[in-house]
């Protein structure tokens, strides 16, 4: 093997600019990186399993495998970004990098101000007090709420802990990513180009 037409190295490292050769055969460029938008609807699990009708798996795009960025749960729905680029997705889900994510959620009673103010504050979800947060409400049922957190079942637990039960939960944006449902239907999935994200603020 070749890097570059010289011998290769245990230690060395590639790109998409870089010749390789295998005895003497080009080997073909790195894999395009690639990022879709999918508008999840209620029921899809984020789990890639073959098996399960109701698996990801069977609503992925055609062409190169990608992969959720975090996940939605199974009754949850909205925004969920696929991609193939590893690095993309840790700078999103890694906790370091606090990325926004925000949901507009309804629950089975009426809420307050007192409410979205405990919400906003944090809560004991799994053993350990959840960040602090925007919550804002949209109607007697309905709040938005930000974090930059994504403990399991994370909003379903606070809301729970401050006596609601959720009845709609709807992931809206991802970082400067917004849900557009006019032009993105429940179901569909389009590409975007990696530039729409903004990789620059990723490394604040």
């Amino acid at each position: 093997m070749q890097v570059n037409d010289r011998p290769a190295n245990h230690i060395d490292h590639v790109n998409d600019q870089d010749k390789v050769t295998v005895c003497g055969e080009l080997v073909a460029g790195l894999a395009e990186k690639l990022l879709y938008l999918y508008h999840k609807p209620v029921g899809v699990d984020c789990k890639l399993n073959e098996n399960d009708p109701c698996s990801l798996i069977h609503y992925l795009p055609s062409g190169p495998r990608v992969y959720p960025v975090g996940r939605l749960d199974k009754d949850s729905r909205g925004l969920l970004l696929l991609t193939n680029d590893g690095e993309l997705c840790n700078s999103l889900i890694h906790p370091d990098h606090h990325q926004e994510k925000e949901y507009i959620v309804t629950v089975d009673r009426d809420i307050d101000p007192q409410f979205c103010q405990q919400m906003a504050q944090g809560v004991p979800v799994d053993g350990q007090l959840t960040l602090p947060c925007i919550v804002s409400q949209i109607a007697p049922k309905t709040f938005s709420i930000i974090l930059k957190q994504g403990l399991n079942r994370q909003i379903r637990k606070m809301t729970k802990f401050c006596g609601r039960r959720v009845v709609d939960l709807n992931r809206i944006r991802i970082a400067n990513l917004v849900l557009d449902p006019d032009t993105l239907a429940e179901g569909d999935v389009c590409q975007i180009s990696l530039d729409a994200l903004k990789l620059e603020d990723l490394q604040a």
